[in-house]
């Protein structure tokens, strides 16, 4: 499919920037190359969680039928990207400030964004009634988002071992051409992953409806008959 040969194609142009058109970094060296994994996972973590925020308004405002399918095949998908992130960070955070690690502003609240994730892949798997549980879970999404924009502004708001916000700033990017392609030609990919996911997780999850609704139906003609 297009999308699938985009994603290929934006991962394969990536690496090879990132790998050898991008040089490494006079402090971090080599390490520096975990960049352009863990910067776009991070990216997803929040990405991710504003889609279900939007879809959360989609069940209780527009009670769009789409919606609670869109916010519980997304949530997996920002699990796996925060934890990502979080993984790779402490990866590149040994040797670069000398601990897996610390408890500063960002690593916490990314750390709570997975446990609201986790938490709301829960709720979805502790009902059987699939309306019940959106309406829930979309309540508790909601409030969840207070969460993102402590993620964001983190850095700003408190001391914290990572750097202030050097790409999307009012002056521009604070980086030089051969490591901003590289970021933002990964970022581009792992979003068209996350886009290409999202879609056969929505399918995937519209079938597994249909195929309980028909088990439900079957089961009460055989009880009425």
């Amino acid at each position: 499919p297009p999308r699938a040969l985009a994603t290929v194609l934006a991962f394969g142009a990536g690496l090879y920037y990132a790998f050898f058109n991008s040089p490494a970094d006079y402090q971090m060296g080599e390490t520096v190359r975990l960049m352009y994994v863990h910067v776009p996972n991070a990216w997803l973590s929040t990405l991710v969680y504003g889609v279900m925020f939007v879809a959360a308004f989609g069940t209780l405002v527009w009670r769009h039928p789409l919606a609670d399918v869109a916010a519980r095949a997304a949530a997996p998908l920002g699990a796996t990207f925060t934890a990502l992130a979080l993984y790779t960070g402490a990866l590149w955070g040994r040797p670069t400030w000398g601990t897996f690690w610390e408890w500063d502003g960002r690593m916490t609240s990314t750390l709570v964004m997975l446990l609201i994730y986790l938490a709301i892949i829960a709720l979805w798997r502790a009902f059987d009634d699939q309306l019940r549980a959106a309406r829930i879970v979309a309540v508790v999404t909601l409030v969840g988002g207070i969460n993102v924009p402590i993620v964001r502004y983190s850095v700003d708001w408190w001391s914290s071992l990572h750097q202030p916000a050097s790409v999307l700033t009012a002056e521009g990017p604070h980086m030089p051409a051969s490591i901003l392609t590289p970021l933002l030609v990964m970022t581009i990919a792992f979003t068209l992953l996350f886009l290409l996911l999202h879609i056969v997780s929505m399918r995937t999850e519209i079938l597994r409806r249909r195929a309980d609704s028909m088990a439900r139906q079957q089961a009460l003609r055989a009880v009425a008959s």
